[in-house]
């Protein structure tokens, strides 16, 4: 490979949560002595960015003055190009796309701009801690339609439980993620556009995070939302960002698409009253640097070395700790693990196994906050030697420690 994706860069001292958070109470503890940490719950991955970006910052902090400024037209087309080449977006405006401090602030300016604090919002659990955090610190109501695995372990919608969901609780706001975190499906869209129907039918305004959109395996297609209809295109706000896809969220800056003026006024509108939705001219520039044809390059890079990361870890993880379930994650790279059957089978509780992994340097994530009563969520980006790793300290302290 052009890049590299094997080297493990210590990050300590570097303001990184993933490590420097350790013990601190709110995040994993640190692991006993003789074990170091490895960084696998909060999302963020353990690889070097592609090197467009700090050569784009480095030479825009060349120039000695940062004061007030507008986005630039290289801004807008990095945006429109990405979309088109990468998801096969046409039609796409500089008018359409909104700058965002980040997609949890835009998501709460879009739920503002339609619905009043006390009212009910649909989401799909399990779900992600950032939604349940920013809707309940603002007064909503979440209502839950729970995700189903059929018979082969897939994650689906369940169409009536949404429309009755709906109905029930007056919901005219949904969350949609694409790819979802933390299931990691990759919808399809035949499934978008039935969900669709759905929302149409009970006039729901539609917020899709797409922030993982770039980051797909093993040869799954990303499909925007607002592409699947017309319908969908004037329903739909969307939100992307650079943060994920290249490890970008320390810098700030996300984007909303947004084709329907009334929706994008209304949003407008709303992330404006603050006063603190605005640029930074680094992160500016760093978009500039990923979107470069070196970015595009790199992202393929990394979705190789990601599929190879979860094939291995899920194969271990089948083959080694029975009662144990998993979905292999078409996009994202996060596991979900469902630990209900193993728990059973060896009368540990989920604290237990948590702890077991924490203190061996397994720095895996409580799944409970993402609506799993059983479940722990790991992340994979890390260098491929560290995956085997944590699978064989998951294997001899956890799964079967004697």
């Amino acid at each position: 490979m052009k890049y590299d994706f094997t080297t493990m860069i210590d990050r300590r001292g570097k303001d990184a949560i993933a490590v420097e958070a350790l013990g601190s109470g709110w995040a994993p503890p640190a692991p006993k002595e003789g074990f170091d940490a490895i960084p696998m719950w909060v999302a963020d991955m353990n690889f070097a960015t592609v090197p467009t970006i700090t050569e784009a910052i480095i030479e825009r902090a060349k120039h000695p003055l940062f004061g007030y400024f507008n986005p630039s037209e290289a801004y807008f087309d990095s945006i429109i190009k990405w979309q088109e080449t990468r998801n096969g977006v046409t039609g796409l405006l500089k008018e359409h796309i909104g700058y965002e401090n980040g997609v949890l602030g835009g998501v709460i300016s879009a739920v503002t701009s339609f619905a009043a604090p006390g009212d009910a919002v649909l989401l799909h659990s399990p779900t992600y801690i950032g939604f349940t955090n920013c809707l309940t610190d603002n007064g909503f109501k979440i209502i839950h339609s729970p995700l189903v695995k059929d018979e082969q372990g897939v994650w689906r919608m369940d169409y009536a439980d949404m429309d009755a969901k709906i109905r029930e609780y007056n919901i005219h706001v949904a969350i949609f993620c694409n790819p979802h975190n933390p299931c990691g499906r990759v919808w399809e869209r035949e499934e978008m556009e039935r969900a669709m129907e759905v929302y149409k039918a009970n006039d729901c305004i539609v917020i899709s995070d797409e922030i993982w959109s770039d980051i797909i395996l093993n040869g799954h297609k990303h499909i925007p939302m607002q592409s699947v209809s017309e319908e969908a295109r004037s329903r739909t706000i969307a939100f992307y960002a650079p943060s994920k896809t290249f490890n970008l969220a320390g810098l700030v800056g996300s984007y909303h698409i947004i084709y329907n003026k009334y929706l994008r006024d209304r949003v407008v509108s709303k992330s404006a009253k603050p006063h603190y939705n605005s640029m930074n001219v680094l992160s500016m520039h760093a978009l500039i640097g990923a979107y470069k044809p070196e970015g595009y390059e790199w992202v393929d890079e990394l979705c190789q070395v990601l599929s190879d990361n979860v094939n291995y870890a899920c194969d271990y993880i089948r083959e080694h700790f029975e009662g144990v379930e998993v979905f292999k994650p078409q996009g994202t790279y996060m596991l979900f693990l469902d630990c209900t059957k193993w728990c059973e089978a060896h009368g540990k509780t989920i604290d237990e196994v948590e702890q077991a992994g924490w203190d061996v340097g397994v720095t895996w994530q409580d799944g409970r906050m993402f609506h799993g009563p059983c479940a722990i969520r790991v992340n994979l980006a890390l260098p491929f030697e560290k995956v085997k790793e944590a699978m064989e300290r998951m294997h001899k302290y956890v799964f079967h420690a004697e």
